[in-house]
């Protein structure tokens, strides 16, 4: 008897539709002006100062986000920059899953204790460590919602 050459067919279908594709200029192109207002209104919320809203966005320089914050519209973000503003999205439905709106909105800005901000705010800590610290906290809370 022969083995199977091909892995065989799966009955499982996800639910979700599939991610989007950051490579795609097309994709990028529409996502960008929706991910850039919920970066804004998100930074709001947060009360986050314009130099560290820079540094979160991967150290947009003055000029290109100052034109980002004037009008979301006709700007195409890099897959760095989406990845990031996705992590944010993340990071802040999770909050508002967690706490109240007042805790959820500061507590990016508040020292914390967990051995992974070493004292420091998540803030700091996702502005040193870029996307890579944006996911670990996106990861951390989410394993609270999940009571882990």
């Amino acid at each position: 008897m022969r083995a199977a050459t091909t892995y065989p067919e799966t009955r499982y279908t996800s639910p979700a539709p599939p991610p989007p594709d950051f490579t795609s200029k097309r994709e990028r192109e529409r996502l960008s002006g929706a991910a850039l207002k919920a970066f804004f209104n998100i930074i709001e919320r947060w009360s986050i100062r314009d130099e560290d809203a820079r540094e979160l966005l991967g150290g947009v320089s003055n000029g290109p986000y100052y034109q980002m914050k004037k009008s979301q519209e006709g700007r195409t973000l890099s897959a760095d920059e989406l990845f990031r503003i996705s992590y944010l999205i993340g990071i802040f439905k999770a909050l508002n899953t967690l706490h109240g709106q007042d805790l959820a909105d500061r507590w990016v800005r508040l020292a914390n204790s967990n051995r992974i901000f070493a004292g420091q705010p998540p803030l700091e800590f996702m502005k040193k460590g870029g996307q890579q610290a944006m996911e670990i906290v996106r990861e951390l809370l989410e394993a609270r919602i999940q009571g882990k």
